[in-house]
């Protein structure tokens, strides 16, 4: 759970955005869309190798 302990003199902008920048760290938004829908395992191993075949294709371009 993400805890943002306002101080004395810190206005509330400030708090919000720590609190948005602690989420993005944690990956908080990241596992909600992940999980906000079902993917069939066949479906995750074909995106998953997908990705993979795009980053070892970036890495043959960069030589």
């Amino acid at each position: 759970m993400i805890k943002v302990i306002l101080g004395e003199h810190e206005s509330i902008e400030r708090a919000i955005t720590r609190f948005k920048k602690k989420c993005q760290q944690a990956g908080v938004l990241r596992d909600f869309r992940k999980n906000s829908y079902y993917l069939k395992p066949s479906l995750k191993k074909r995106i998953k190798h997908e990705k993979a075949m795009r980053r070892q294709n970036k890495l043959y371009e960069r030589y």
